[in-house]
C-alpha cells in the first residue's frame, strides 16, 4: 500500500488513473473565512483537495479475449472501438466541439464532421482541474466514452448517462468502467465529461450562459445520444440520467430544466437530491463555514465570477474580455471558487430546483433516488486528518453556528453522551439534518406527481474507500455505493466479500431494470415498491449478514420529526 498524505479527505469523491480517490468537501468554502483559509494553507495546492492513493488490485479477474477492433457509424463520423468478447467500448468520443479559443464560455456547439475512422480505443482529454496542486486535463475535454454489451440483441438497449461527481470541480467519465453495469444488464452506458470549475460555471454580468455551461455540455451529450444511441444497439427512445454527488445535483437540475424535456426518460439521483443544504458547518465542521445551498441565484453567482475576476487583476467593466485573455494556469488559480455556482434564475434553470420540486415543475418521469446511510462521517474523519477535529468542547459552538437559538434543542436530541465521540455525534447531525431529511423531503415531492422508488445505501461495512482512519466507524459514508455500481478506474474493487459481491449485482440488477421498464427489480431481491405520499416505502441496502436489503424507516432513523418541527 503507497504512503499518502492525509491532510485531507473531506472532498467529493475522485479517482484519477492511479487509481487515486478524495472527497469534495471545501469545494463550497468561502475562501473569506479565516479558519478556512488557515485549513486550506495545509494543503500543496491550496484547496482542501488532498489525495489519498490507494493500492487495488482485481479483486474478480474475468476472462477476457484479445480485443479486436470494433467500427460504428456515428452522425458526424465513423469510430474505432474495441470489442473484448464481453463487452464493446468506445472511449474519447468527441461530443461538442473543443470549447476554446472564442468558444471558451459559450454553450456548447455540435461537434463537427469528420473523414475516415477516428480512434476510439483511448479515453479523451479531462476537462480542466487541480490535482495537488497541478493542473490536469485541459478545456479541450468534452469527450464521452460508450460501453455496451458485445452479445448483439434482436431489440434496442436502454441507454444510461451516467454524470460523474466531484464537486463541479473535478472528475471525469473515464473513471467509471461499467463492464459489470453493461454486461450485467443488458444496457448501454455512456460517461461522458463536462466543463469544471471557472470554466462550466463562470457567471457574469451580460455574459450568455452564465453559470451553467457544464449543464449545457450535460445537455449536448444527452442530444448526442438521442442522435446516436441506435448506432451502438441503443434505444433513443429509451435513456435514463443517473448521477452522484455533483452529478446527482446536476441530474436533479436537469429533470427542472425546461431544455431536458424530450432528451431523458428517466432519472437515478444519487446523494443529490435537489432540497440538499447544508447549515453551517454541517458540510465541513469549521466554525465559520458558511451555509450551503447547492444552487445559488445567477446574481450570487455572478458575485463569485465579478470577486475571481478581480483576484485576477481585471478591470471593473473588462471583466470578461480580461478573462477570456488569461491562459488556463491562471484561471486555475480560481477554481476552486466555482465548487457551488451552478446558477438557476438563468434561460436552463429558470427556477431553484427545489422550488421547481415543490411546485410541481419538473419533468413527470420515473425516478430512483437515494442517498448513503451515513453521508457526514467521511466529510468529519478528513477535516479531523486536517488538524480540525470535532471536540466536546467545540461541538457546542458548532451547534450554535448551525441552529442558532435552536442549538439547545438539538443538542438535547444529540447529546454528546449518546454517541462514542463527538465527531460521530456531530457526523449524525450532518448525515441528518443535511442530507437524509431534505433527500427524503425532495422523494415526497416528486411522487406527488411522478413514480418514485426511493432507497437507502446502508452497508455499515462498506469499503473505505478514502482510507480514512478515523475514531468512529464511517460505515456507509458518502460515495461508499460506488465501486458497487462500477469498476473504478477499470478494476473491480478489492476487498469487498462475496455478499457484498452479491449486494453489488443486487444493485445493478435494481438500476438497470429500471432502466429497462422503469420498475426497479432483480433477481433474488426483494421487490421495491415505489415510494408513495401515504406509503412512503424505502428500500435499505445491505448484505444479508446485516438483515438484507428492505424497508427501512428513514424518517425514524434520521429523526425528520424532529428536523421538521425546527424548521417549522
Amino acid at each position: 500500500m503507497h504512503v499518502c498524505n492525509n491532510l485531507s479527505k473531506a472532498c467529493d469523491f475522485h479517482i484519477s488513473r492511479r487509481v487515486r480517490s478524495r472527497y469534495e468537501a471545501g469545494r463550497m468554502l468561502d475562501r473569506r473565512s479565516p479558519s478556512i483559509r488557515r485549513l486550506l494553507a495545509l494543503t500543496a495546492g491550496g484547496c482542501l483537495t488532498m489525495t489519498l492513493c490507494v493500492a487495488q488490485a482485481a479483486a474478480r479477474p474475468q476472462e477476457r479475449t484479445e480485443p479486436r477492433p470494433s467500427v460504428v457509424e456515428l452522425d458526424s463520423g465513423r469510430i474505432r472501438g474495441l470489442d473484448d468478447g464481453t463487452v464493446r467500448t468506445y472511449s474519447g468520443i468527441r461530443f461538442a466541439q473543443p470549447p476554446v479559443g472564442r468558444l471558451r464560455w459559450k454553450d456548447p456547439v455540435r461537434v463537427a464532421a469528420w473523414r475516415g475512422v477516428a480512434d476510439a480505443t483511448k479515453p479523451g482529454r479531462p476537462c480542466t482541474q487541480v490535482d495537488q496542486g497541478k493542473q490536469i486535463g485541459g478545456e479541450d475535454c468534452l469527450f464521452l466514452d460508450v460501453t455496451a454489451p458485445a452479445k448483439s440483441s434482436r431489440k434496442r438497449l436502454p441507454v444510461m448517462v451516467w454524470l460523474h461527481g466531484g464537486g463541479f470541480l473535478d472528475g471525469y467519465g473515464s473513471m467509471y468502467n461499467a463492464r459489470r453495469m453493461a454486461d450485467q444488464g443488458e444496457v448501454i452506458v455512456v460517461t461522458p465529461n463536462y466543463r469544471l470549475g471557472a470554466f462550466g460555471y463562470l457567471a457574469l454580468p451580460g455574459l450568455s450562459g452564465s453559470g451553467t455551461f457544464g449543464l449545457a455540455d450535460q445537455l449536448e451529450a444527452l442530444k448526442w445520444v438521442r442522435r446516436n444511441a441506435a448506432a451502438f444497439g441503443g434505444d433513443p427512445g429509451n435513456v435514463t440520467l443517473f448521477g452522484q454527488s455533483a452529478g446527482g445535483i446536476s441530474t436533479c437540475a436537469l429533470l427542472t430544466s425546461p431544455a431536458t424535456r424530450g432528451l431523458i426518460d428517466k432519472a437515478v439521483i444519487q446523494s443529490g437530491a435537489c432540497m440538499l443544504n447544508w447549515p453551517t458547518g454541517t458540510y465541513i465542521p469549521v466554525p465559520d463555514m458558511p451555509t450551503i445551498t447547492p444552487y445559488p441565484s445567477l446574481k450570487a453567482s455572478q458575485d463569485i465570477g465579478l470577486a475571481a475576476a478581480k483576484q485576477l487583476g481585471c478591470a471593473a467593466g473588462k471583466e470578461l474580455e480580461c478573462l477570456r485573455s488569461k491562459p488556463v494556469s491562471e484561471l486555475t488559480k480560481v477554481n476552486e471558487s466555482f465548487g457551488t455556482a451552478l446558477a438557476h434564475g438563468t434561460p436552463l434553470l429558470p427556477l431553484e430546483p427545489a422550488q421547481a420540486l415543490r411546485t410541481g415543475k419538473f419533468l413527470r418521469v420515473p425516478v430512483i433516488s437515494g442517498g448513503t446511510k451515513s453521508e457526514g462521517t467521511g466529510f468529519v474523519a478528513g477535516t479531523a486528518q486536517a488538524g480540525i477535529p470535532v471536540t466536546a468542547e467545540n461541538y457546542p459552538t458548532l451547534m450554535k453556528n448551525a441552529f442558532g437559538e435552536q442549538a439547545g434543542k438539538v443538542m438535547r436530541e444529540y447529546p454528546l453522551t449518546g454517541f462514542s465521540s463527538p465527531g460521530l455525534a456531530w457526523a449524525t447531525v450532518s448525515s441528518d439534518r443535511a442530507w437524509a431529511c431534505p433527500t427524503l423531503e425532495s422523494d415526497e415531492a416528486m411522487a406527488a406527481r411522478t413514480t418514485v422508488y426511493a432507497y437507502e445505501f446502508a452497508d455499515a461495512k462498506a469499503p473505505n474507500i478514502f482510507e480514512t482512519p478515523s475514531e468512529f466507524p464511517l460505515g456507509a459514508q458518502h460515495a461508499s455505493d460506488l465501486p458497487y455500481l462500477f469498476d473504478l478506474d477499470g478494476r473491480p474493487w478489492d476487498g469487498l466479500t462475496s455478499e457484498q459481491w452479491r449486494l453489488a449485482e443486487q444493485m445493478i440488477g435494481y438500476w438497470t431494470s429500471f432502466a429497462h421498464a422503469g420498475k426497479p427489480q432483480a433477481a433474488g431481491a426483494p421487490a421495491w415498491p415505489a415510494f408513495t405520499p401515504s406509503g412512503r416505502t424505502v428500500l435499505s441496502l445491505k448484505p444479508a449478514s446485516q438483515g438484507g436489503i428492505g424497508p427501512v424507516d428513514l424518517s425514524g432513523e434520521h429523526r425528520c420529526a424532529f428536523w421538521r418541527g425546527l424548521a417549522g
